[in-house]
């Protein structure tokens, strides 16, 4: 008799849910996807027929890609260096490397102008040696600079976290049969890895592809596709387009998670 008590409980405690999902993702989604068609059905391929925003679009993917690949490298060798290395320093130092987490998109931004700007440091002390001023806040450096500051700290948390789980006695019987450091990281680091690496590509190539508050501060003259979008219904009302766009950037940043679930596995994705 408990049985279907509780399970008219659960499904009263559901509506609420339901109620969230419906108004704020199911809605709001069905009419991002009904948009497009209601200026035409060629207007859902504009990223691609436009060369604007299919420019726009190569701009994001490259970015994206160059900093997903150097957030990893860099990131695996600081995280399997933390988690094989035990220091009086290494929890400050951890706590430092991670700390870019707890910056929004537009702190991070600014760092880089303080840094590279027309009045940054290094225009400043390049000037000052008779170099001309060095400016690098405002194109693909900027950007790329300002992404892999906040995309690093998740590589690193990623690895440490993976490396500590890799089974010693596997190296130590590599040793043993002779193998160097090289063939200890090619048969076995990067193997056992593998799948931090595949799910921390996708979450580090899904959030450039989507960042905004940073591109915001910094994109003025290298377009990503976030900043397109954001002028096309700010600036000119656009919103069928502006749809468009999202939808082509959300389809892009989708299969990404999806190819990483596929080969990485959902729990190392956390889904």
């Amino acid at each position: 008799m408990a049985l279907p008590t509780a399970s008219r409980w659960q499904r009263v405690c559901a509506v609420p849910a339901i109620v969230v999902f419906s108004a704020f993702w199911l809605l709001p989604m069905v009419r991002l996807l009904a948009l497009p068609a209601e200026k035409a059905w060629t207007t859902y391929f504009i990223v691609l027929t436009d060369a604007n925003y299919l420019l726009s679009l190569i701009n994001t993917l490259v970015l994206s890609l160059v900093v997903t690949l150097s957030s990893l490298v860099l990131g695996g060798a600081v995280g399997v260096f933390l988690a094989r290395h035990h220091f009086a320093a290494r929890p400050m130092l951890l706590a430092a490397l991670t700390m870019p987490l707890s910056f929004p998109g537009v702190i991070i931004g600014f760092f880089v102008i303080l840094l590279g700007g027309r009045q940054g440091l290094i225009p400043s002390l390049s000037d000052a040696m008779g170099w001309g001023r060095w400016t690098f806040a405002y194109n693909f450096v900027g950007l790329f600079l300002a992404y892999v500051y906040f995309s690093l700290p998740r590589a690193i948390s990623a690895y440490a976290a993976a490396a500590q789980s890799i089974d010693r006695s596997l190296e130590e019987s590599a040793r043993t049969l002779g193998a160097n450091q090289w063939q200890i990281v090619r048969d076995i680091w990067i193997p056992e890895l593998a799948p931090t690496t595949l799910a921390c590509g996708a979450i580090i190539f899904a959030t450039a592809m989507g960042a905004f508050g940073t591109a915001f501060t910094l994109a003025s003259k290298f377009e990503v596709l976030p900043i397109t979008i954001y002028s096309e219904f700010t600036n000119y009302a656009n919103f069928a387009f502006a749809a468009s766009l999202s939808i082509s950037l959300g389809l892009v940043t989708w299969a990404a998670l999806a190819l990483s679930r596929r080969g990485a596995g959902p729990t190392a994705l956390g889904l």
